[in-house]
């Protein structure tokens, strides 16, 4: 019975995205984790973290807004504005940071754009890659490939802060 709770706790752990720090590090204080997850705002990642509101049930929230080109087939080739949140809530007894991720798509209508009536939500763990390029013409002339919004640039700065001060990053339903 004892290994088939551990096969199904590292199944859950795999499907919720949960990560733990290597073993040796020693752990930091609640606030030096809370100190450094808010220091990422300095070093150039394409996402601003912030102290939670009252209402948002968490610690801190890390936010990136992004207008998309009108690619795909999702509001009928308008253009769309994609938000991605991921609320974290300090677990100090467990040495954990509990995650929850948010996505928001709005179609954009209109010149200057606006928000439309197309939109999608979702929330819970992101362990899937989330990616959207698109073609440009290069400084050679020919088309190439460029990345417009890859969630890992903002996930894996999160994650290895709270990782590399002894955390254990877990991926939940519900704060």
């Amino acid at each position: 019975m004892g290994r088939l709770r551990d096969s199904w706790g590292r199944y859950r752990d795999r499907r919720m995205g949960t990560k733990y720090p290597d073993s040796g590090v020693t752990s930091l204080p609640g606030w030096q984790v809370k100190a450094a997850l808010l220091a990422l705002n300095g070093t150039g990642v394409p996402f601003h973290v912030r102290v939670a509101f009252g209402g948002e049930k968490a610690d801190l929230v890390a936010e990136w807004k992004i207008v998309l080109p009108g690619d795909s087939d999702f509001a009928n080739g308008a253009p769309v504005e994609r938000s991605m949140k991921a609320r974290m809530r300090l677990s100090a007894a467990g040495r954990e940071v509990h995650v929850l991720d948010q996505v928001r798509e709005v179609g954009l209508v209109g010149d200057p754009p606006r928000p439309g009536l197309s939109r999608r939500w979702s929330r819970g763990p992101r362990v899937t890659r989330a990616r959207y390029w698109s073609y440009e013409k290069g400084p050679d002339g020919r088309r190439h490939k460029v990345v417009l919004f890859d969630a890992r640039d903002m996930r894996d700065p999160l994650r290895n802060t709270v990782l590399g001060a002894g955390w254990t990053w877990r991926g939940v339903l519900k704060l």
